[in-house]
């Protein structure tokens, strides 16, 4: 004995689920304030990516500079050791060999020193870029208004 369905249920009734509500459409003025919302929200996101690219690029631009600083630091340390230096050897009177050729080791030192300190400062001074996906993403957004991909 199969059981016909009754004909004054609605169908969704029939099938065992609940009927669906009909959907509103939304106000102009909610698609206005929804898209105010979401521009301010990309500006935002934008202006984060930007900081946090630049705070990367400052951090190498001052590593570098600290290691300029302390080149030159260095430099002058060598110029006075050299000077003390060529003092000895044109007072030289034959007994302190040793000593003027010490100072011009710890001078060459010194040199030596400041020309690794000047590489790492170069090599942490070609790492600050600028945001580029930050300015990327930005020439993006007037497309995106528009509609274009």
């Amino acid at each position: 004995m199969a059981t016909e369905p009754t004909p004054d249920l609605p169908t969704a009734a029939k099938a065992g689920t609940t009927p669906v509500a009909p959907v509103e459409e939304p106000t102009i003025g909610a698609l206005v304030t929804d898209a105010i919302r979401d521009v301010g929200t990309l500006v935002q996101k934008e202006i984060q990516l930007a900081k946090s690219e630049l705070k990367v690029s400052v951090k190498f631009g001052m590593t570098g500079a600290l290691y300029f600083a302390v080149a030159g630091f260095l430099a002058i340390l060598a110029v006075i050791m050299f000077s003390v230096a060529l003092a000895y050897l044109i007072h030289w009177n034959g007994d302190g060999l040793d000593l003027h050729w010490a100072y011009l080791i710890v001078t060459g030192l010194y040199l030596l020193l400041t020309g690794l300190l000047v590489a790492l400062g170069v090599k942490k001074v070609k790492k600050v870029k600028a945001p580029e996906r930050a300015i990327e993403q930005g020439r993006e957004i007037p497309k995106a208004l528009r509609g274009q991909r």
